[in-house]
């Protein structure tokens, strides 16, 4: 459900979502204030929950890992896998967002671990 899925990041991570009227599928511009993505409709079943990925797993980077954990869960999304330290680099987490998709975030943190 494309729809869902906005509203989900929008929430999350203050993305914009921009509609391509001129291709064949549905498809949307994610405009971020990093790096610029795509979503597009699931062309089959969404996969049921707790089977693993058959898919490359973004993470992304925010500014603080409990608050966007916290908004995550508050917009319905689920933990896959709970913070953990990356020692030296980073807190990594995974989740599981509205549409039963897995994605990581991180927040920085050379004194992690």
């Amino acid at each position: 459900n494309p729809q869902r899925e906005i509203e989900f990041y929008k929430t999350v991570f203050d993305w914009n979502f921009v509609k391509e009227e001129l291709l064949p599928i549905e498809y949307y511009r994610i405009e971020t204030k990093g790096i610029l993505g795509g979503l597009l409709k699931r062309s089959s079943e969404t996969p049921p929950t707790r089977y693993g990925t058959n898919a490359f797993t973004c993470s992304i980077q925010v500014e603080n890992f409990d608050k966007a954990s916290e908004r995550i869960l508050q917009m319905g999304g689920q933990i896959a896998l709970p913070k953990f330290a990356v020692p030296g680099k980073c807190w990594q987490g995974y989740f599981i967002d509205s549409d039963n998709n897995t994605f990581g975030i991180f927040e920085a943190d050379t004194n992690a671990g």
